[in-house]
């Protein structure tokens, strides 16, 4: 988790990038901002870290090489972190890195803010940060002030919501040697070619934690059993509803994950759990993401994967059906005369 009640911006330097694709330049600052008005941090500190009090995921640089200082973005922020007076011209390496890898045509071009931070609080422990935020959406205000006998009214436009951060990275002055902690905001990432943030620019991977481990599993189970089991085994929607939320239940009574355990609670059958395994070699194999046999589970990412575990049966546009107990109670069948499936539901009272 991330706090931001301590924080203090220290530095802070605004850089202006286009997309080459598009002709456009970049522009660079030759010093960096003055904070000496009283509201403008405090609404600076808004903007650029309230967003992070719901991030969980911590990341961490890479380089296929496995030379981090290869990676650009960690190798500058290195930099700043011994040596904060190197901030500024660090800063205007890492626009040019950023404008470097903006080369899809539908990247939009914006502002880069660099800032450094003080007391920001990640995992329990105050430390300080290197932000990298990046604004691509624009909005029209209307301001209304008193005028005369009544009210006048204007507008503002190409201005910035500080309510809606596009792209966002928090770097944290600690474990430099692993690849620092990293914190990841995309507001934008709906396409391939927003992708460009998080893989080309940042280059991150996830940092094998409890959080990411229990999301991984989750993850995977929920692909095996929506994807995969179909080309193995007969099963209608209701036993793969059955067995989705059996596994949830699972990670939601369980303090611990166990591999063996969860085969034989969860599955419960041993070539469907064989199957499995099958699965998860591969994923871990594709996404060079190792998930061990047994971890902490973590409730946040418990929580963040219930959201998409899905409990409903949909039936043609008509009906429905939401599966969150005893699979046996719904059975499945044919009716001759109409020529249409049907489904018998046992329950003792409405409520």
């Amino acid at each position: 988790m991330i706090f931001a009640l301590e924080a203090a911006l220290d530095q802070l330097a605004i850089h202006r990038i286009g997309n080459p694709l598009q002709d456009e330049r970049y522009v660079l600052s030759d010093s960096t901002i003055a904070l000496t008005d009283e509201l403008l941090p405090r609404l600076l500190m808004q903007y650029f870290l309230s967003p992070y009090e719901k991030v969980n995921e911590v990341y961490r640089f890479y380089h296929p090489s496995d030379d981090l200082n290869l990676n650009e973005v960690y190798h500058f922020a290195k930099k700043i972190f011994e040596d904060q007076s190197t901030f500024l011209e660090n800063s205007r390496q890492l626009a040019k890195q950023l404008y470097e890898v903006s080369n899809h045509p539908k990247i939009k071009s914006g502002e880069l803010y660099v800032a450094y931070f003080n007391n920001v609080q990640i995992e329990g422990e105050l430390m300080d940060a290197i932000g990298l935020f990046k604004s691509e959406t624009k909005e029209t205000y209307l301001k209304v002030f008193p005028e005369k006998e009544g009210f006048g009214l204007s507008y503002e436009e190409e201005a910035i919501n500080i309510n809606k951060l596009d792209k966002g990275c928090l770097i944290f002055n600690t474990e430099s040697e692993e690849g620092y902690k990293v914190a990841v905001i995309d507001q934008t990432n709906r396409n391939q070619e927003a992708q460009y943030w998080k893989d080309d620019f940042l280059k991150l991977r996830v940092r094998n934690d409890n959080y990411n481990q229990t999301a991984n599993v989750l993850g995977v189970y929920k692909q095996f059993v929506t994807e995969k089991l179909d080309e193995e085994f007969e099963m209608s929607k209701a036993d793969k509803i059955d067995l989705l939320n059996r596994s949830m239940k699972y990670f939601k009574e369980k303090d611990n994950f166990d591999m063996d355990e969860f085969g034989q609670e969860v599955i419960g059958n041993e070539q469907g759990i064989a199957s499995f395994l099958n699965y998860k070699k591969s994923y871990e194999d594709e996404f060079e993401t190792p998930i061990p046999d047994s971890f902490e589970i973590s409730d946040a990412a418990v929580k963040k994967q219930a959201r998409v575990y899905k409990s409903v049966l949909k039936l043609d546009k008509n009906f429905h059906i939401y599966i969150h107990g005893n699979k046996d109670l719904i059975e499945k069948g044919f009716d001759d005369g109409k020529a249409m499936n049907f489904y018998k539901v046992y329950f003792k009272e409405e409520a």
